[in-house]
């Protein structure tokens, strides 16, 4: 008797439990999520600006078919231009793959050991970033170093956009988050990091390296470096929950259209981007997702359908609730073309 009573007492624990832990989640989250399935990626890209964004693009290449392109709500809001499937969209960390690609293209052509302590590169450094004598280039690419993430310094965002042109001050001098190569922290520090050390290797630019390697063989046209190369009204407006203002001219790296991004990511899984040799030595992973103010972006490549999705969406807020949001939108879409092929 007294353990049935204990069972019932845990099913009642854990079933109050569960009603606080749903009191607390956004509800538009669980309303996104059961909804019935539509029947068509343009139906569900129209049921996500129900759900609040103000504009998307969808960008989706299925092997053996023609790309398809699909947008919704608003490019530009204040001036009522509806979204553009050839704007151009910051894709933040997406970049992070273009990175990995051109380390690696570098340590086949040995100008880079993938196994060679950061302080070979920077030596400068040596001190002021901890385990920098034990830290590796392939740690770092793989987010195993320990190296603080800049842009969890609550500094940093006191004004991020000056801040961005010393960003590596904000992770100098701290300890570490664990010991290298056993752990992993996402930071945005590492290929702040990579991207000097290409630079100091090269003598030039990483970014024209990057132009010469992928983006001319790629034909990638509409893929830039920073916001000063590109027309204003070429680029999709950026919107931040609760804030009037468009980002849009605010400079936070790479720009690129969905069907560039597409082209790239697809290259990248079937390994048509690298040369011989290459793609066996690869560190990183296969799709990425980038987020900055106004501005958050999904390239996702599924193995069973053979096909590649790009998701932009120019609504951001606080909490990352519409980051959630935007991850269960891209997997609605991608069990939608499963449905088609089944």
């Amino acid at each position: 008797m007294k353990k049935k009573r204990r069972i019932l007492a845990i099913r009642i624990t854990l079933l109050i439990g569960t009603i606080i832990s749903l009191f607390f989640v956004p509800w538009i989250l669980v309303k996104a999520w059961i909804l019935p399935l539509p029947d068509t990626v343009q139906e569900q890209v129209d049921e996500a600006i129900g759900h609040g964004f103000d504009g998307m693009i969808v960008y989706v290449d299925e092997a053996g078919k023609p790309p398809a392109f699909y947008t919704g709500g608003w490019k530009d809001r204040e001036n009522k231009k509806s979204a553009d499937a050839n704007s151009l969209f910051k894709i933040a960390s997406i970049s992070k793959l273009y990175t990995a690609v051109a380390v690696t293209k570098l340590v086949k052509e040995k100008r880079l050991s993938l196994d060679a302590p950061l302080v070979d590169y920077l030596p400068e450094l040596r001190g002021r970033i901890a385990n920098s004598e034990q830290i590796t280039l392939k740690m770092m690419v793989q987010h195993r170093s320990g190296i603080p993430n800049f842009t969890d310094n609550p500094d940093y965002w006191e004004n991020e956009q000056q801040n961005g042109h010393a960003a590596l001050d904000f992770a100098l001098d701290l300890p570490p988050s664990f010991e290298p190569d056993e752990g992993y922290q996402y930071s945005n520090t590492n290929y702040l990091l990579l991207r000097n050390i290409m630079d100091e290797v090269l003598g030039y630019s990483h970014q024209q390296y990057i132009k010469e390697k992928i983006l001319i063989p790629l034909e990638l046209n509409n893929t830039y470096f920073s916001i000063k190369e590109v027309d204003l009204d070429d680029v999709m407006s950026g919107y931040y929950v609760g804030h009037e203002e468009d980002f849009k001219a605010r400079e936070y790296g790479m720009l690129a259209t969905a069907e560039d991004v597409g082209i790239f990511l697809r290259a990248l899984n079937d390994g048509s981007v690298f040369e011989e040799g290459e793609e066996e030595i690869y560190p990183y992973v296969y799709d990425h997702g980038g987020l900055v103010v106004g501005y958050q972006s999904l390239a996702k490549y599924n193995k069973d359908l053979d096909a590649v999705v790009v998701q932009f969406i120019n609504t951001t807020d606080f909490n990352g609730y519409e980051w959630n949001l935007s991850e269960i939108i891209i997997n609605r879409i991608i069990k939608i073309l499963s449905r088609k092929n089944s």
